[in-house]
């Protein structure tokens, strides 16, 4: 078996290869980008600032994952693979890991509980993320 971690993961099934797209990393890192940066806007409800945030993070998480050529089968996977694919630490996986099992409890519970120090870490992560991001070459198309 593989040493590299995100091969381990698609031995396990969580991860697929599929070539990077250049348009589609430029599209994520926008999208990860402009969600990140509306999640500040103080003048939003705390839930869309929350959901901006997440979903701002997720797709830079994906973006980094994508780039490699790997596609994840579901969305946790992403935050999983950040120290592999960005090399970030586990303050900034543990943050988005707990905010994606707020966001699914939220999404198919409908009860979501954060308060203003979680949303503060997650905007904080998400902009580790995006700082790490932007330090990436898009891919070369294959």
């Amino acid at each position: 078996m593989s040493s590299n971690p995100l091969e381990k993961l698609m031995g396990v099934g969580l991860v697929r290869q599929e070539p990077a797209l250049r348009d589609e990393f430029e599209g994520l890192v926008r999208s990860g980008g402009n969600r990140l940066s509306d999640a500040a806007n103080e003048k939003l409800s705390f839930e869309s600032r929350f959901d901006l945030a997440y979903n701002g993070a997720f797709s830079l998480s994906l973006t980094a994952l994508r780039r490699l050529g790997y596609r994840p089968v579901n969305r946790f996977v992403v935050f999983q693979a950040l120290p592999h694919t960005l090399g970030l630490g586990p303050g900034v996986w543990a943050t988005l890991a707990e905010c994606h099992r707020r966001r699914n409890s939220s999404e198919y519970e409908g009860f979501l509980v954060i308060d203003e120090q979680l949303l503060k870490d997650l905007i904080a992560s998400a902009g580790m993320v995006l700082e790490a991001v932007e330090k990436l070459e898009p891919p070369l198309e294959p």
